[in-house]
């Protein structure tokens, strides 16, 4: 604020925010989001900087873990009622 309670005016050299029409639904776009939703919702990524193929196996490792686990459970259960 100046000393003297004068006016102060701000010049901002930016454009206004422009909504996408043409590109909106791309496959990068697309990817993208689905990626993070995923990430976010059920497989809660490492964090780690991985490629698009590392980051779907780890994706596919943390789906199937939990399937595996359940199957060594049903096979150990098998052998132990026998």
């Amino acid at each position: 604020m100046p000393a003297n309670g004068g006016r102060v005016t701000f010049i901002i050299n930016k454009n206004d925010p422009q909504t996408p029409t043409h590109d909106r639904f791309t496959g990068k776009r697309f990817e993208k989001a689905l990626k993070v939703t995923l990430n976010c919702v059920i497989f809660r990524s490492s964090g780690q900087d991985l490629t698009t193929t590392g980051t779907y196996i780890e994706m596919g490792s943390r789906l199937l873990e939990p399937v595996l686990l359940a199957l060594v459970v049903l096979a150990v259960r098998g052998r132990i009622k026998r």
